[in-house]
């Protein structure tokens, strides 16, 4: 599956820094004034798997796919946004198309660097941000009410059942709370809804404490405060220094890991989003290796079956799905090689009810 991440928050809390930190581009301007990213940045990022890697040097391919990840940097909301203010509502419509948001909030001082509100306060910030959100879905609930409305007028009974759903949603959001939140959200009138209106927020939030160097080894007031907000959305926060990632940019890999190292820090906020992300959606991957020409990563839902993990490969490998030969990847990497787990009995075949697990390694056999 393609994975997309947007990157929210209020103008000129280091979005576009960490956008470029992240991505390794510096194609996002990074400027010390509100708005200055006037049109949504993307960047397509490969996922940093260390098993990739290993697995590669074994299988030694003429080909390595990573999975990837898209960033999208969205400008900076303000008071009024879902309402016109700002630029940010120009670009409301790119936060519905992400599967999970990175919410920025800045939790350090710096009189270098303007804040839109004149002072640091994450808890506000936050509810700002949140607000145009819930306030645009008010606009987009209340056009659907409208729609269905007109429905059951017509006599259609199915319009009935989902306009008293719309009803209950926008009532909840009105009340000051996210659709994520929403108590019967599994029930499957408003799972149908909430998937159709794509709610912006309904989607998973990562919050991100976007602190100096030194908040990375303490607990400020600042994160302290952030972190009380977003436990009450029951929502997971990390911890990262945009300024810090935006300083591993020009490293290798082995001076990244010692940098963090004698910093005393053991992820990179790469990491740290990707894996909150990954847990957030409840993701793993698998690999083929495609006959040793090619070792390749894939990105797909936890529990997903053998024959959709096969579609992930290629639409024909569902159709015609026959079996799935799965080596773990911890026997692939102690016995080295294909012909090796095979000598050694380490490859297992499944049908049409395996949940593919995370790390596994598969040749689907297939029939078209």
């Amino acid at each position: 599956m393609a994975l997309s991440i947007g990157i929210i928050g209020l103008p000129n809390v280091g979005k576009s820094t960490l956008f470029n930190a992240l991505t390794k581009a510096q194609n996002a301007a990074a400027e010390n004034y509100p708005f200055c990213t006037i049109e949504p940045n993307k960047a397509v990022v490969p996922l940093p798997d260390g098993r990739l890697k290993k697995l590669a040097n074994l299988v030694n391919p003429q080909k390595i796919v990573n999975a990837v990840i898209t960033f999208v940097d969205i400008a900076g909301l303000v008071k009024g946004a879902s309402k016109g203010e700002g630029l940010g509502n120009q670009f409301l419509s790119n936060i519905r198309e992400c599967n999970v948001l990175i919410h920025i909030v800045r939790c350090f001082e710096n009189p270098d660097i303007a804040h839109v509100e004149g002072n640091i306060n994450p808890a506000r910030d936050i509810e700002t941000v949140e607000t145009e959100l819930m306030l645009s879905d008010i606009q987009t609930i209340e056009k659907k009410i409208e729609k269905l409305q007109k429905a059951v007028k017509a006599g259609d009974k199915i319009s009935k059942e989902l306009l008293t759903e719309a009803q209950s949603i926008l009532a909840f959001i009105n009340e000051g709370n996210p659709a994520i939140l929403f108590p019967e959200n599994e029930k499957e009138t408003a799972k149908s809804l909430l998937n159709e209106l794509k709610l912006m927020t309904s989607k998973k939030v990562i919050f991100c404490a976007n602190v100096d160097e030194e908040g990375l080894l303490s607990e400020s007031e600042f994160v302290c405060q952030a972190k009380k907000y977003t436990d009450s959305r029951k929502a997971a926060m990390v911890k990262i220094s945009a300024k810090m990632e935006e300083e591993l940019i020009s490293l290798t890999e082995n001076e990244q890991a010692e940098y963090l190292a004698e910093s005393g820090i053991n992820e990179s906020g790469l990491q740290k989003i990707i894996k909150s992300s990954f847990e957030a959606l409840n993701l793993i991957s698998f690999f083929t290796t495609t006959g040793g020409k090619e070792v390749h990563e894939w990105i797909i839902p936890k529990g997903t079956k053998a024959p959709q993990a096969a579609g992930e490969v290629h639409t024909d490998f569902e159709k015609g799905f026959i079996r799935a030969e799965v080596i773990k990847y911890d026997d692939f990497i102690k016995l080295g090689s294909e012909a090796a787990c095979r000598s050694a009995g380490a490859i297992h075949v499944h049908g049409k009810d395996y949940p593919v697990e995370d790390g596994d390694v598969i040749h689907f056999l297939f029939n078209v």
